[in-house]
C-alpha cells in the first residue's frame, strides 16, 4: 500500500459541475428534517458541503477531509461552517457526537476495510448517505492499469476500491431500519481525449503519478495514457467524446 495520494483543489474543481451532479442526486434522495446536524466526510474544497447547505439551509454543517489544503480552501470560502482535517476511518472508529446525517460524496473509495468502516459510520449518524465510483472495471481504469504495467511501480500504488451492491447490503442490513442502494451511469460529454486525462489527473491517476520517482516519468505516464485513451474512445460526429461513468449510491437509516 502506498501513501495517501496528494490532492490539488484546483485540479479537482476543473470538472466541478460533473463531479457535483451525483452529489446533488444523492442529496435529493435523502429524507431529513430541517435544522439537523450534518457531517460531510471527504468534503474536499467544500463543493459537496455547499450542495448540503442548499438542500438543508438551516442545518449545522461540519466538513472533514484528510487534506489540509482542501480544508484550508473550504474554510476560506465558508469560515462560518465547522471544518476538520482528519481521517474518515479514524473518525468512524472514535466514539463521539452522533450526527443526524453522515454524508460522503466520492471519498470512501480511498478508505480501506468497508466491512468494518460502513457499520461504524452508521453508528455515528442516524442516517448514512454515500456515493462512490463504481467503474473500477470501466475502460478508462482498465486502460490506466495497462499503461501502469510499463512503469516500475511494484506495488507502490494505493488504488481505490469499492464493492458490489450486495456487499454493502450485507454489511449494513443488520444495523439499518431502511436501506436504499442504486447505481447510475452518467454519460459525460467531453471535449477531447485530453479532457478525460485531465479528469483523472484530479482523482484516479493521483496514486500512479505519486508513486513515480521523477517528473519525467510522470509526464511519460500522462502522455502514454493519453495515447491509450485516444485509442479507446472514439469521437462522436461533432468531435466530442462520450465518457460513461458509473456510480454506486447507498442510503441507510437506523
Amino acid at each position: 500500500m502506498g501513501s495517501m495520494p496528494t490532492w490539488h483543489p484546483a485540479q479537482y474543481l476543473k470538472f466541478g459541475e460533473e463531479r457535483t451532479r451525483p452529489c446533488r442526486d444523492l442529496a435529493a434522495r435523502i429524507e431529513l428534517a430541517e435544522g439537523g446536524t450534518i457531517i460531510d466526510l471527504g468534503c474536499g474544497p467544500g463543493n459537496s458541503t455547499e450542495v448540503l447547505a442548499a438542500r438543508w439551509p438551516s442545518a449545522e454543517l461540519t466538513g472533514l477531509d484528510s487534506s489540509p489544503e482542501m480544508i484550508a480552501k473550504a474554510r476560506a470560502a465558508h469560515p462560518d461552517w465547522r471544518w476538520m482535517a482528519g481521517d474518515i476511518a479514524a473518525w468512524a472508529a472514535t466514539a463521539g457526537e452522533v450526527y443526524d446525517l453522515a454524508f460522503s460524496n466520492a471519498a470512501l473509495q480511498w478508505v480501506p476495510d468497508h466491512a468494518r468502516v460502513f457499520p461504524q459510520l452508521l453508528g455515528r449518524a442516524r442516517m448514512l448517505a454515500v456515493q462512490v465510483p463504481g467503474n473500477y472495471d470501466g475502460l478508462a481504469h482498465t486502460t490506466m492499469r495497462e499503461v501502469a504495467k510499463r512503469f516500475p511501480l511494484d506495488g507502490r500504488v494505493r488504488e481505490w476500491f469499492t464493492h458490489q451492491p450486495g456487499f454493502y447490503y450485507d454489511v449494513l442490513a443488520p444495523h439499518a431500519a431502511s436501506l436504499d442502494i442504486w447505481r447510475t451511469e452518467y454519460i459525460h460529454v467531453m471535449d477531447s481525449a485530453e479532457a478525460i486525462v485531465e479528469w483523472y489527473k484530479g482523482t484516479g491517476m493521483r496514486p500512479f503519478l505519486d508513486a513515480l520517482e521523477s517528473e519525467a516519468e510522470r509526464e511519460r505516464f500522462t502522455r502514454e495514457y493519453l495515447e491509450a485513451i485516444r485509442e479507446a474512445y472514439r469521437p462522436q460526429a461533432d468531435g466530442k467524446i462520450l465518457f460513461p461513468f458509473q456510480r454506486l449510491f447507498v442510503v441507510a437509516g437506523r
